[in-house]
């Protein structure tokens, strides 16, 4: 078992949309459609207990990841504060969930959403493949992400507005230029705004620093967008 935790790991490396990655984003699909379903016909009760589970997991996960972190001896507060945008939602989402604070839905939604989907495509895993621990633990933390946003909307009925977006973009750059500061003071790469991440991405496509920000600024309005589309016309 100790294997499947091992910093070394000698197992397979992970591939890009290699067999691993297709059928653990099909699972995910599944368990947010089987939960959409499940959750259209339970009551309110069964919902919310639901919702406190989603939590647990999303906490105890995170919880796990700093451990492993720290028992390999890679914890450091250049890399494992909660202030990438992922991070702060796995504690933000599990909390918007207990309580359902409608602010903190508004950034799950459209930020919590558009950023776990893009991890989700291309995971900072680098060698941890199927079946380690990492591999578990990213794609449990960012599902869950997405899951949690996609339940409070189509279960709960939380809804994004114009006025949510505009708060999102106001208090998302206000927050990327806090983390900023930040990565200036302790030598860190937080929302990659420092420099672009060692692993592929989105990012690689981009041009150098610090252009590729404008562009993350550009391409994160485009998806937040499309994801208000569904509600644009129907009095959001």
């Amino acid at each position: 078992m100790s294997k499947f935790f091992a910093k070394d790991w000698k197992g397979s490396r992970f591939i890009w949309f290699g067999k691993a990655h297709i059928l653990t984003l099909l699972v995910i699909l599944l368990v947010n459609v089987l939960l959409i379903w499940f959750g259209k016909h339970a009551s309110d009760k069964t919902i919310n207990i639901i919702a406190y589970a989603m939590a647990g997991i999303l906490w105890v996960n995170e919880l796990s990841f700093h451990l492993w972190k720290a028992r390999i001896g890679e914890w450091t507060i250049q890399e494992m504060l909660p202030l990438h945008l992922c991070s702060l939602l796995v504690w933000t989402g599990g909390l918007m969930l207990v309580t359902k604070n409608y602010s903190i839905y508004e950034f799950c939604y459209f930020l919590g959403i558009a950023g776990a989907f893009q991890a989700l495509l291309t995971p900072d895993l680098d060698k941890y493949g199927f079946p380690h621990f990492r591999f578990f633990q990213t794609y449990i933390s960012h599902g869950l992400i997405i899951t949690a946003a996609i339940y409070m909307t189509v279960v709960v009925g939380f809804r994004p507005t114009w006025m949510s977006l505009l708060r999102v973009a106001l208090w998302g750059n206000i927050y990327m230029a806090i983390v900023f500061v930040i990565n200036k003071l302790i030598g860190s790469n937080y929302l990659f705004v420092a420099h672009k991440p060692p692993t592929a991405s989105l990012l690689d496509k981009l041009p150098a620093w610090p252009w590729y920000i404008a562009w993350m600024e550009v391409i994160g309005l485009v998806m937040c967008l499309l994801l208000y589309m569904p509600f644009a016309f129907k009095g959001g």
